[in-house]
């Protein structure tokens, strides 16, 4: 692809200076849950861990992408609140976050700032 685009591309793209970063999530459940208590779980993510940070999560129970509501990008600052919050829930054996990638394209790397 041409590396010499005009800014509107770029922007519609996502790219160079308006390149969009976020991280991918897996949580790992105990064995002994039932689905009333993981749904119950996944509420709770969405409305304290997600929207009240001004997030967006993508995927399904145990995998997916968190990005930002809007356009732009997730801070480090939000990505610690999200694991802060998983911490401390008793329904995880445990979870991984990736560091922030860019969301759109995975495989670029994350532009300086």
């Amino acid at each position: 692809m041409a590396t010499n685009r005009s800014r509107r591309l770029r922007k519609k793209l996502c790219v160079d200076e308006f390149q969009e970063l976020g991280f991918e999530l897996n949580l790992n459940f105990k064995d002994d849950l039932s689905d009333e208590i993981i749904d119950a779980f996944l509420e709770q993510f969405l409305r304290d861990a997600m929207t009240a940070n001004g997030l967006g999560y993508v995927g399904g129970d145990d995998y997916g992408l968190v990005c930002l509501a809007a356009r732009g990008s997730v801070s480090e600052e939000q990505r610690a609140k999200v694991e802060a919050w998983l911490k401390g829930r008793s329904e995880l054996v445990d979870f991984s976050l990736t560091p922030l990638i860019d969301v759109w394209y995975p495989e670029n790397p994350i532009n300086p700032a």
